[in-house]
């Protein structure tokens, strides 16, 4: 034995997937969960794009310029 073992409903859906030819209806769930997190995780990974940072900025500086002026 490898050390290695099944949980029950593993089995099940291996079996159920030789009889029938067909996923699961919970291996089609968790093989969308793991598209999505995927998905999100590359997007994640992008960072923020340039003028978005720019945009944030100018807000930053607008926002400080106002202030002073909310206080008086």
């Amino acid at each position: 034995m490898n050390g290695t073992k099944k949980s029950p409903q593993s089995g099940q859906r291996a079996d159920q997937e030789r009889h029938t030819g067909a996923l699961a209806p919970l291996d089609s769930h968790s093989q969308i969960t793991q598209k999505l997190r995927a998905f999100y995780d590359s997007v994640q990974d992008e960072g923020i794009p340039d003028r978005f940072l720019d945009l944030l900025e100018k807000l930053d500086q607008a926002e400080k310029a106002a202030k002073p002026a909310d206080d008086s």
